[in-house]
């Protein structure tokens, strides 16, 4: 396979008595100046629509590129049937060319690289291995954060366009709900189904058991459930539990503290939870608003300093709260004294 094979850039692009490419102001550029870069093979028409539709995306990343002074360049390989297609075509396009004369060089890369169709553009790193034979559908789908253009970008790529389109979608369900469980407890035991909760305002506890700093925090929460519940507030918090060698019976001991409701002991869903959320410190309180979205990444600060005057513990609503005391201050100060001359 030619995806598997390692190539040497002037062998593969250079023909008997040219060593160079060409730009489309007819400036010669020596094929050994590309030793050491990313390289993409562009295999294109002016006579392809999705050719045309598609080259001022690769241009776009291309300049993007350069301005950066990454090592990528890009070498057009025509398919126009005619010299002056072919000129008019290139004038389009920022980077390398074959010479259009050259037929022998460009049907020797078609038929390497299998082409199946245009436009098509292969990527080779610069050690001379393909890293890529769908840069069309990288260039088209990512963009400039396609470079440089590898498998292993391109997983992490689908893999962030995937929770992309979790977080889009994010509902209480989705979130909470597992293919074994729709429920939530309280710690009376009863199961709480989690549609129960749609509409309302939820915080998702992440805390563990003797950490120290949960233990302090726990209680101000539960101040501030109190608190909210006994105003008839549309909140309710869920307790996601991240101790991971606890006995059954001390996480129910603990639970039995808490006012609110709790993924069952051990559920799959709370290290999940840890890693969607990105928790890397606990305690942790992420807020989700009643569209099912993320309002808050993490509250705990807010209800430290301000209890439930935080409520709904956005961030916006923190920026309110801190210019309430700089207006108490400014209320108290002695208005200035003007005296006539």
């Amino acid at each position: 396979m030619a995806s598997e094979a390692m190539y040497d850039l002037k062998s593969l692009l250079s023909s008997e008595g040219r060593d160079f490419l060409i730009r489309n102001n007819g400036d010669q550029v020596k094929i050994s100046s590309l030793s050491g870069k990313i390289v993409g093979l562009y295999f294109s028409a002016g006579w392809c629509p999705p050719c045309r539709f598609f080259t001022p995306k690769l241009a776009k990343v291309y300049k993007e590129l350069a301005s950066e002074n990454n090592d990528f360049e890009v070498v057009f390989i025509s398919s126009d049937g005619d010299e002056y297609s072919f000129e008019a075509y290139f004038l389009r396009m920022p980077w390398l060319s074959i010479p259009f004369e050259d037929s022998e060089t460009k049907t020797k890369l078609k038929s390497l690289f299998q082409l199946s169709g245009i436009p098509h553009l292969v990527v080779i790193d610069g050690n001379g291995k393909v890293s890529s034979d769908d840069g069309v559908d990288l260039v088209r789908d990512f963009g400039v954060d396609a470079y440089p253009f590898t498998s292993d970008r391109k997983k992490q790529l689908l893999i962030q366009k995937e929770e992309e389109a979790k977080r889009n979608n994010q509902t209480i369900d989705s979130l909470l709900v597992s293919t074994s469980r729709n429920y939530v407890v309280s710690n009376d035991g009863n199961q709480i189904p989690v549609y129960e909760l749609e509409g309302k305002l939820i915080g998702l506890y992440f805390s563990k058991q003797g950490h120290e700093d949960c233990g302090n925090f726990t209680p101000k929460l539960i101040e501030a459930y109190n608190k909210l519940k006994k105003k008839e507030e549309n909140f309710e918090i869920v307790f996601i539990s991240l101790d991971e060698e606890e006995d059954e019976n001390l996480f129910k001991e603990a639970f039995k503290t808490m006012p609110w409701l709790a993924l069952p002991f051990k559920d799959e869903r709370c290290q999940e939870l840890k890693l969607y959320f990105e928790v890397t410190h606990i305690p942790a309180l992420v807020i989700i608003g009643q569209d099912g979205k993320t309002s808050n990444p993490n509250a705990v600060e807010l209800i430290k300093g301000h209890g439930i005057d935080a409520y709904p513990f956005t961030p916006k609503n923190l920026d309110v709260l801190d210019d309430i005391p700089n207006a108490r201050l400014e209320s108290q100060s002695p208005k200035p004294t003007f005296y006539d001359l």
